[in-house]
């Protein structure tokens, strides 16, 4: 084990976009551990948008980062030292210990993962955060209906390119929206989706909408918010329900976009929109992983990992992620 400990810290508060001065990598003293706790070595690191959130001051749904603080992240790591008698060293465990090398955490606070049930890195996507995220988004926000056109912005994200394959699984119409012909490609060929389009190459967005969704659009999962969603609620069909997951197009904004107004066609369309966290839904995450993961083993849920070598990358790779150049989960490999 290291005599030290390595972290990424919170060095400044962004100005819009995240710049890799606002992060500081740093050497700390190796976490003690006491009752009841583990001490784990991190193998993998989640980078994800909502983090972009609590970089800034203030306070949200959820306590920010300070000055000088270790970044938030889940992480899937080794038990090297245990005072929990559930865990031992060895085991895997999934936990949000955020961007360190080592990290220490209550042992009854962690997930214990299955090495031999999937790759243990889907614990920080497709069987972890992300795939909670489009599963409850989905289902028991929007509650798609068989044969209902379900349109996903950020469809290739890693949350996003879930909500589709979900809801084909649930019978319905899967359109997503992105931001490459890359992205385009890997929804439609690879994952299953029956029409997406970049939104970059796409002058006008109402036009392209009404042809891939000939018969309206039944459900919506925004994922970045902006002038994509604002176009997106007239074509909503009637009773239709939109799942509000996150604003990706709006976290690096000094000052929120302009925007038209929208809550006429709430009223003629009897739209219902509801914004959640995952963490709503805690009490049934083990009946959601456990039909999640027979979905991947039977290859209706598909997933890709965009993984990054070391934890000193971490800054770049969050950055990159921002602005859009992930396909699949963002991941960062740290030993």
């Amino acid at each position: 084990m290291a005599e030290m400990n390595r972290q990424i810290t919170l060095a400044a508060r962004p100005k819009g976009m995240p710049k890799p001065t606002d992060f500081k990598l740093v050497e700390a003293p190796m976490p003690e551990i006491g009752g009841g706790e583990v001490l784990v070595k991190t193998l993998f690191m989640s980078v994800d948008p909502y983090m972009r959130g609590r970089m800034n001051e203030g306070r949200s749904y959820a306590r920010g980062v300070d000055i000088g603080e270790v970044m938030m992240g889940g992480t899937v790591g080794e038990v090297i030292e245990s005072t929990d008698h559930t865990l031992q060293p060895g085991d895997i465990v999934q936990s949000q210990m955020g961007w360190q090398a080592y990290g220490k955490a209550i042992g009854s606070e962690v997930r214990k993962i299955d090495p031999d049930l999937a790759p243990i890195s889907t614990s920080l996507g497709v069987l972890g955060m992300p795939g909670l995220t489009a599963y409850f988004g989905l289902l028991d926000v929007a509650k798609p209906q068989k044969d209902e056109t379900v349109v996903v912005s950020g469809g290739a994200g890693a949350v996003g390119s879930l909500v589709g394959q979900i809801a084909k699984v649930k019978g319905c119409r899967a359109v997503g929206i992105a931001g490459s012909s890359e992205k385009v490609a890997y929804m439609v060929d690879e994952l299953g989706f029956d029409g997406a389009f970049n939104y970059k190459q796409v002058s006008d967005y109402g036009s392209e909408l009404k042809r891939q969704c000939p018969d309206g659009i039944d459900v919506y999962f925004d994922n970045v918010g902006g002038e994509i969603s604002d176009t997106i609620f007239p074509q909503m069909n009637v009773f239709g329900r939109i799942s509000v997951c996150g604003q990706i197009s709006q976290y690096n904004l000094d000052l929120p976009d302009p925007a038209p107004r929208i809550m006429w066609h709430f009223i003629a369309q009897r739209l219902m929109m509801r914004g959640f966290l995952v963490f709503d839904f805690a009490e049934h995450f083990g009946k959601a992983l456990k039909e999640m993961a027979g979905w991947v083993q039977s290859d209706k849920l598909k997933y890709r990992e965009d993984i990054w070598d070391g934890l000193e990358n971490a800054p770049e790779a969050f950055i990159d992620m921002l602005q859009g150049g992930n396909v699949g989960k963002r991941l960062i490999k740290v030993s």
